[in-house]
């Protein structure tokens, strides 16, 4: 029973195979011209492929790029020299301005009062120095003339002691001399007169002689005492002359003294000429001064008025009329959008064979456009070494990193686009 069942179905299993295999369709093989068409379009898409990567390749060999790159220039900030209060605030933020365009004025009230009292200290110092400019010709024709005079009345003065000296030597030498001999002989004279007065005495007493006789001898010796006081009143006056000629040589001497005096006097005086000069030179060195003086006041005058050093934009404008400001205080920033450049920061694996003077190309991300520039220089050092915390690689924490070099590119043709320091570019540097 069981092998019956178990033949029934294995017939049933048979017929159905059967079956299947009468209602399948049968697929006719493909031609052999199709795997051909399919293997040239396989080639050629290899093909294109390869000389797309040799395109891409050979394009992008002789450039490297950055997108690490911002637009930069002058930043110029203005600020006052001198403390003050603003009366006048001449521009508005983000304004054009020109060189020389007036921004900002201080009250000048204080400054020009000291630039006042300045030149009114130059002009008297100009006149002092005028001053002592005359007095020194005058003083120099004043002390020569009595220096010249002085020098006259020396000359004459040794002139008289040699005329008192000879006189005072005549007279000690020849008349005192002769009048000291005349009265020794008018005195041997008189002594021989009288001693013949005495011998004749006691003869005319004893009438050996005559009366006339002894009067004769009386006469004589009288005669003879008198020549004798005559002699001796003439030596007295001879001593007295020479005792006046010895004055009068004191004299003339005293007068030399005082004429050396005054022409040492003269010749101190002269000296005056000098301290004249030196009095001239100080009056000049006041006048710089002053004049110093007043170019500082008038400078600090000239800081009331603040003006534009370049073309530019105001930016960041911060003042306001009535403000007291300080030296140095921030009031607005010029910048000159017609001056600037890019700094494109490179990976060091990238600048070896990038030179100043090569091409770059520009894309200015604002504007979606492209424009042209050059290299410029290279920055000395990496960014990260410039910061303001260099990395300090002695720690035992050292993890090498690709540094990034600054490059300076200067933009050729801005194709009217203006560029602003901050705008993002991305730079590409076409090293051949």
């Amino acid at each position: 029973m069981t092998q019956t069942v178990e033949s029934e179905k294995l017939g049933d299993k048979v017929a159905t195979s059967k079956n299947t295999i009468e209602t399948t369709p049968t697929v006719p093989a493909a031609p052999a011209g199709g795997s051909r068409v399919r293997i040239v379009v396989l080639v050629v898409l290899f093909v294109l492929l390869v000389a797309g990567a040799i395109a891409v390749y050979l394009h992008y060999q002789n450039r490297v790029s950055s997108d690490d790159a911002n637009v930069d220039g002058h930043i110029t900030a203005i600020a006052p020299k001198i403390s003050g209060n603003v009366v006048e605030v001449a521009v508005l933020d983000n304004q054009a301005v020109k060189a020389g365009q007036v921004l900002v004025r201080i009250d000048p009230r204080d400054y020009q009062a000291r630039a006042d009292q300045a030149k009114a200290a130059l002009l008297e110092a100009e006149s002092k120095l005028r001053s002592a400019r005359v007095t020194v010709p005058m003083v120099d024709a004043t002390t020569l003339s009595v220096n010249t005079g002085a020098t006259a009345q020396l000359a004459d003065a040794q002139a008289e002691v040699v005329r008192a000296r000879a006189a005072w030597e005549q007279s000690t030498s020849s008349d005192l001399a002769f009048a000291q001999a005349n009265v020794t002989t008018r005195q041997a004279s008189n002594e021989r007169a009288q001693a013949d007065l005495a011998r004749m005495q006691p003869l005319v007493d004893k009438a050996e002689i005559s009366r006339l006789q002894f009067d004769a001898y009386t006469a004589s010796a009288r005669v003879a005492a008198s020549e004798l006081q005559a002699a001796q009143e003439k030596l007295a006056s001879a001593r007295q002359d020479v005792a006046i000629r010895k004055a009068a040589l004191d004299a003339a001497q005293t007068k030399v003294n005082q004429a050396q005096a005054q022409v040492e006097n003269s010749l101190a005086n002269r000296k005056q000429v000098d301290v004249r000069q030196a009095d001239a030179g100080t009056a000049a060195a006041s006048v710089e001064s002053y004049r110093a003086s007043l170019e500082a006041a008038e400078l600090m005058l000239s800081y009331t008025t603040i003006r534009s050093p370049i073309d530019g934009v105001v930016t960041r404008k911060s003042v306001e009329v009535g403000q007291i400001v300080q030296p140095g205080q921030g009031l607005m920033t010029v910048i000159p959008l017609q001056d600037t450049w890019v700094t494109a920061n490179f990976k060091e694996t990238q600048l070896a064979d990038v030179r100043p003077g090569q091409k770059a190309e520009i894309h200015v991300d604002m504007y979606g456009q492209s424009v042209t520039g050059h290299v410029d220089s290279i920055a000395g050092a990496t960014g990260s070494r410039l910061s303001l915390l260099p990395p300090e690689n002695a720690t035992g924490n050292f993890v090498k990193v690709v540094q990034r070099i600054p490059v300076k590119i200067l933009v050729d043709q801005t194709n009217g686009l203006i560029l602003r320091p901050g705008m993002n570019v991305d730079v590409t540097i076409f090293t051949k």
